[in-house]
């Protein structure tokens, strides 16, 4: 299935100043699949190190790190050769073995030329449970995430609707032929999500039983993760906060508050269980702006935030939302609607390199996300219905005067001023292409 971090990869294997590569991603992403497609379609060799499958291979690590010694030792251990230029060295599931962390300053002071690509799903964790020193400066970094609702139209075989709307204008009524299908992919990409597992189930089967197994499996085996690798005191909470996520979410006031999360626990109980969910890549949390200046960073309240999942077809999985309620449109999921909508322009955003804030002024004036753009702050508010009206937004460009602004919603592409805001209303099927409509 096509995944356009495969760019990313080839950019990486020809920059002048190349450093070991660190991948990174919620497990079951597909970070090994794409390392090693790459390396087969683009190298003369490849070799991939499992340091979870491979039994003792970290002894060949703990010695020294004479960089020579360890590629000859890995030579004689899987019986080939590993060639700077020609060979793409691939060790998986890294965070199993520190010493090849550390490896990583010296495989980039000493031998640069190799290609040496690193990933781990819990490498966030690991290096705060290990105290792990982390080669700081020496490694290049790619997030991988779920496959974004575009990988999904694509692997659905609809590359002619990317196709489309790479360049639609914002002037131009979307018609029925293409909005009626985009549609329906986006019903479907609710329930399936982003997991490749999931997608390939959806596309072989077009079962929604079948992928609601797989989507209960990635959800279990995320379980069986709290208890082999979250401290033992932190697992119940771990699991409290995780099954908290999509019921917060769905609140008409979704900020997340830990005093919901279990009656009589305070933050200063919880917090280092929320914070290892987010190591581990399986939530996501946008911080709130009140007072939005650049960079955002540096005006976010860290105490008030919202707490979204890294897929939404496992928050669809997770919070027990039949794929027939979503089909028909049903009224009965009116809360998780805007839920779904949220998190969905949300994880859409990140896959565009964004990273969104919240903006909230008093207790009912909210824009759902703000994020930075060529030293501008665009603000998004996020519509699962047609009704795009929305006085927050309008109080937020009033009050800050943005260059440029967007809706996503239900309703068609067009554009019109808010207040002085030059404001775009995209179809939520479009979220993908939005820097199109910011250039």
């Amino acid at each position: 299935m096509y995944r356009e971090i495969m760019e990313a990869l080839k950019q990486w294997q020809s920059k002048p100043g190349r450093k070991p590569l660190l991948l990174t991603g919620v497990r079951q992403c597909g970070k090994t699949y794409i390392v090693e497609k790459y390396g087969r379609e683009n190298f003369e060799s490849f070799l991939c190190v499992n340091f979870e499958a491979a039994d003792n291979i970290s002894g060949i690590f703990d010695y020294d790190f004479d960089v020579k010694r360890i590629l000859s030792e890995l030579e004689i251990r899987y019986k080939t050769k590993i060639i700077p230029g020609k060979t793409l060295l691939f060790f998986d599931e890294i965070q199993e073995c520190p010493p090849a962390i550390t490896s990583l300053k010296y495989f980039c002071e000493n031998m640069r030329e190799l290609h040496l690509i690193c990933a781990g799903s819990l490498l966030g964790v690991a290096l705060k449970r290990e105290q792990i020193s982390f080669p700081v400066g020496k490694v290049n970094r790619l997030q991988l995430y779920p496959m974004s609702f575009k990988e999904f139209i694509i692997a659905s075989g609809r590359q002619d609707l990317i196709d489309i709307f790479r360049d639609w204008p914002k002037d131009r009524v979307i018609p029925p032929l293409y909005s009626v299908p985009m549609e329906n992919l986006l019903k479907e990409y609710y329930i399936v999500g982003g997991m490749p597992e999931a997608v390939k189930t959806w596309i072989s089967t077009h079962d929604t039983d079948e992928v609601e197994g797989v989507q209960r499996e990635i959800l279990n085996d995320y379980a069986d993760d709290f208890s082999k690798h979250a401290p033992v005191s932190e697992i119940p909470k771990i699991r409290w906060i995780w099954d908290s996520v999509p019921v917060q979410l769905a609140k008409e006031n979704n900020k997340f508050v830990f005093s919901h999360v279990k009656e009589g626990k305070r933050s200063a109980e919880l917090e280092d269980a929320l914070q290892w969910l987010k190591d581990a890549g399986l939530i996501i949390r946008t911080e709130l702006v009140s007072n939005p200046e650049l960079p955002l960073s540096g005006s976010a309240d860290k105490t008030a935030f919202k707490v979204y999942l890294a897929d939404i077809g496992l928050l669809r999985a997770k919070s027990n939302v039949s794929a027939m309620t979503i089909l028909e449109e049903s009224d009965n999921y009116i809360r998780y609607k805007g839920a779904f909508a949220e998190n969905y322009v949300l994880n859409e955003l990140r896959a565009k390199g964004k990273e969104p804030y919240f903006w909230r002024s008093g207790n009912v004036a909210e824009v759902d996300f703000v994020f930075e753009f060529s030293g501008e702050i665009v603000p998004v508010e996020v519509k699962s219905a047609d009704n795009t009206q929305a006085k927050s937004y309008r109080q937020f460009c009033k009050k800050y005067e943005p260059r440029l602004g967007f809706k996503l919603s239900r309703k068609n592409i067009a554009e019109n001023l808010c207040e002085k805001t030059p404001t775009i209303s995209l179809p939520l099927y479009l979220g993908w292409n939005i820097d199109h409509y910011m250039t």
